[in-house]
């Protein structure tokens, strides 16, 4: 679309043919949005600055005015569910606040202030959406939805905990401004193709971040009294071939209990609050709201259970004792003191344990319109940051589900591994799942995120 920068209003119009085309007006003075049938003839003949955006994000209303994100920047990087997905590169806030004047000092230096936190939303990374699909709900929930849900606008189609712009979008959401609302997810999206068997593989890794409990690495730990946790992401690996599709779903998340660090300049900052009181209705909550989502779900807990991460340890645990059942099993793995610094291969072992259950929780995946699998159940791991440790994990059990899946589509014989396809094994490794987990240490050291 392109923007005209008038005197009086920011005015967007719709560039890609579509009709009948609407254009979006925001006023300068106030943030009053409105349609218009057509670029005020003023503006088109006068000399004022225009340029080519990509989408708007929404509105926020501060002291003097309001302030709508743009999206000046884009980049494809890959497809999801047939429909290009892009990348925000670059973000810009319009300013709508010509009110300034009126404010007293005091709110002039407050919205100052706030300016300066949007100047850093703008910097924010790992920001993707979609014109035409649903980047909010994973492949299998999607399809459950139905095409009822599909013929809803995209907002509508969106799972709220995983919406970056959910709060941004709400003024436009009341005023039905459809062709306007651009729903934004916060997380990861890597898409690589390679040929197995001289079959045709498109493997991709899209994750959502949660935005029920964001904050910055260290500053936000633990659960909330709704069961909501820090570091809430959900990670979807699909593997695509002639007319195969199939995804597997892994979530992570911080240690579901009441608890928090008071940040100094130590590398390992001390548990100061354990709040044990409160830990097991918050442990029920989110074990129940991931069972009504997922299925069963197996809590896959990497801490260390001596020293400084013992304490959570044992409250994790004694937690879980009083919900563990059928369909929610809890199990403890020292990552640290059973692979060391790098033996990762002592995970077999532990993949071997879980072996019968994680055959049980399946994969998704569907021949043409066909669904020949569902997957019934989730692995929620943890460590202390969700980074190094869960990584790790959560590759391998991608790497052993993507063996099966191939196999489940016949293009892996019986007992194939990855390791025997060079270029899929590369890809996997490296334009997969470790540009994934370069980019989950980004997402939650940052502030606004």
């Amino acid at each position: 679309m392109r923007l005209w920068e008038l005197p009086d209003q920011y005015v967007l119009e719709p560039t890609d043919g579509s009709s009948p085309s609407q254009c979006l007006a925001i006023s300068r003075v106030n943030g009053d949005i409105s349609t218009l049938g057509h670029v005020p003839s003023g503006g088109a003949n006068q000399r004022v600055h225009t340029e080519e955006v990509y989408g708007v994000a929404g509105i926020i209303r501060l002291l003097a005015g309001a302030y709508v994100p743009v999206i000046t920047g884009r980049q494809e990087v890959g497809v999801y569910r047939g429909s290009p997905v892009f990348r925000v590169t670059a973000l810009q806030f319009l300013c709508c606040n010509q009110k300034l004047g009126d404010l007293s000092p005091e709110e002039i230096r407050d919205e100052a202030h706030y300016m300066s936190l949007l100047k850093e939303v703008e910097s924010t990374s790992g920001l993707f959406f979609s014109y035409d699909t649903d980047l909010t709900l994973n492949a299998q929930a999607a399809i459950a939805a139905g095409s009822k849900l599909h013929r809803l606008p995209l907002h509508q189609q969106a799972e709220s905990r995983f919406l970056w712009n959910r709060f941004l979008l709400q003024e436009f959401i009341e005023a039905k401004l459809e062709s306007f609302i651009l729903p934004i997810i916060q997380g990861s999206f890597q898409s690589a193709q390679s040929t197995v068997n001289d079959r045709g593989v498109k493997l991709t890794i899209i994750s959502r971040r949660c935005m029920r409990r964001v904050g910055t690495r260290m500053w936000r730990r633990g659960a909330d009294s709704k069961g909501n946790v820090a570091n809430f992401v959900e990670t979807e690996q699909i593997i695509e071939a002639a007319n195969f599709f199939s995804s597997y779903v892994q979530v992570r998340g911080s240690i579901p209990i009441l608890w928090e660090q008071i940040v100094d300049l130590s590398y390992k900052p001390t548990i100061t609050d354990l709040n044990l009181e409160a830990t097991p209705n918050a442990v029920k909550r989110h074990f129940q709201d991931l069972h009504t989502r997922y299925g069963d779900v197996m809590a896959l807990d990497l801490i260390n259970q001596q020293g400084s991460e013992g304490v959570l340890s044992v409250a994790f645990a004694k937690a879980m004792e009083k919900i563990t059942s059928d369909s929610i099993r809890y199990v403890p793995f020292d990552f640290h003191h059973i692979c060391g610094q790098l033996n990762f291969a002592r995970l077999s072992d532990l993949y071997d344990g879980l072996s019968e259950h994680l055959s049980r929780q399946s994969y998704f995946m569907t021949d043409s319109d066909d669904i020949l699998q569902e997957q019934k159940g989730i692995v929620r791991t943890n460590c202390i940051d969700c980074l190094d440790r869960t990584n790790v994990t959560q590759s391998m059990l991608a790497r052993k589900s993507l063996e099966i899946q191939l196999m489940k589509m016949g293009i892996f014989g019986n007992a194939e591994t990855l390791e025997g396809q060079l270029d899929l094994d590369t890809k996997f490794k490296c334009c997969a799942w470790l540009d994934f987990a370069h980019s989950c240490p980004v997402l939650s050291s940052e502030r606004f995120a």
